[in-house]
């Protein structure tokens, strides 16, 4: 046994490479390497890579400084979304052995046979187009939460993403394997398990570019909510166009489906949603909230903004500002919008000075703390569950509740991964809530 190879991973971006990284590590466990933690000494450390943001490219190459002061012989993998975009880019920086395109990277135990270190690195890399087939993922990291890739890849063409580039065509698992994924995962004792891929409503493409639905997304959320064992199921992501007022009153009246939207707004401009080449104008926006609280007051309603887009005037910003402010919402992601090759919004005019950028974004960080603090003090005094994770928080066990309202307890082991019903009291200095059991006895700090 003392022969066996240890393998890290760390992961660069978002859930869906987070699922794609537990998948690939399970093969290496497959094929008879031991799993390490990314902090402890390895012969081969893999870096799944993203190209969403600018921050993202840069990472990368301090992940693989830290890599290599653990082991300086080690061998370095770079796979995903940045691996196919500029392969040689990540090939030349310092101390990288192998890299691996989109249709390679489940198959990279088949490209590791010599582990010794490379002046320069191997690249594999397909043509887009050929990222034409389907690998179902999941990850399991977290006890309490699993991340299950449902679809890949993107058919829309929204001018500042390169994520089609990376990723290919729209393609999803078949319905019956995700109902078996689920299973699977719930059959380990977790408790939430949390939908992604690209483009999740775009959910029933099948493979090979093949366009028509074998199932709609509204099939796939009526399946899983018939899967045993499942306590919880969150959509992570949804296009507002892909929203259907079927899937918001589905989930509304749903056993295991809970009361949170994550939905991509952007910009509160139409202006720039066009330039934006997005799918939908804001009054489908304004639309899909107005639902969702109809059905749902006391739904947590996520959004993403980029601020900063070409041609983004100040008259712009003040729009998607005030639009922003004057929804039901619960929270932003922020994005400060930065130029990627090959995307039209790189040739675009009106560039927006980086300056200009940040001073946007910072305003739009703070109405999102306004939004989660107005919708965390709407929540006091309400009945919820909580779902408790696995950290010891400076005393506290941290949770969310289905309307992902994050509360604290004092740190108690027995609670880690067990689902409470709680009453929310107070929101602590930190922002984050205080509660109390309902028919159980309180926890005294």
């Amino acid at each position: 046994m003392e022969n066996r190879k240890k393998v890290a991973f760390y992961t660069l971006g978002c859930k869906l490479n987070f699922s794609e990284t537990s998948t690939i590590a399970r093969n290496f466990q497959d094929e008879g390497f031991d799993r390490v933690d990314f902090e402890d000494a390895a012969d081969i450390y893999v870096i799944n890579t993203c190209s969403v943001t600018e921050n993202a490219d840069k990472q990368f190459k301090q992940v693989v400084k830290k890599a290599l002061k653990k082991n300086d012989k080690a061998f370095v993998a770079a796979v995903g979304c940045y691996a196919q975009l500029k392969p040689e880019q990540l090939a030349a920086v310092d101390g990288v052995d192998l890299v691996l395109g989109a249709t390679e990277k489940f198959k990279i135990t088949d490209y590791i046979n010599d582990l010794s270190k490379n002046d320069m690195g191997e690249v594999h890399s397909c043509e887009i187009s050929e990222a034409d087939f389907y690998v179902g993922s999941y990850s399991i990291g977290d006890r309490t939460r699993a991340f299950l890739k449902v679809q890949d890849g993107c058919d829309y063409k929204c001018t500042y993403c390169t994520i089609p580039l990376a990723r290919g065509i729209s393609r999803s698992d078949t319905l019956q394997n995700v109902l078996h994924n689920a299973a699977e995962i719930s059959a380990k004792g977790i408790k939430e398990i949390v939908l992604t891929g690209v483009n999740i409503g775009d959910y029933g493409k099948g493979e090979f570019g093949n366009k028509k639905h074998e199932h709609t997304f509204y099939e796939l959320v009526q399946a899983l909510d018939e899967v045993e064992g499942i306590e919880r199921l969150r959509i992570s992501s949804i296009e507002p166009n892909l929203l259907k007022n079927e899937t918001i009153d589905f989930v509304a009246q749903s056993r295991t489906f809970v009361p949170h939207f994550h939905i991509p707004l952007q910009s509160g401009s139409n202006d720039i949603l066009k330039l934006m080449r997005r799918r939908y104008m804001r009054e489908v926006y304004t639309d899909r909230v107005a639902q969702t609280r109809r059905v749902m007051p006391h739904a947590c309603i996520g959004v993403d903004v980029i601020v900063g887009f070409p041609g983004e005037t100040d008259e712009h910003f003040l729009e998607t500002y005030n639009y922003l402010n004057s929804l039901d919402i619960s929270y932003l992601h922020v994005f400060t919008y930065s130029e990627r090759d090959n995307t039209p919004a790189a040739e675009m005019e009106g560039v927006v000075p980086n300056n200009v950028r940040s001073k946007r974004s910072k305003m739009l960080r703070g109405l999102s703390v306004k939004k989660r603090r107005a919708f965390y003090e709407s929540q006091l005094g309400t009945t919820r569950t909580v779902l408790f994770e696995s950290e010891n928080k400076e005393g506290y066990i941290h949770g969310f509740t289905e309307n992902y309202v994050k509360v604290k307890t004092p740190w108690n082991p027995e609670l880690v991964n067990t689902l409470h019903k709680i009453q929310l009291t107070k929101i602590d200095d930190d922002g984050i809530v205080r509660m109390e059991f309902v028919n159980q006895p309180v926890y005294i700090n």
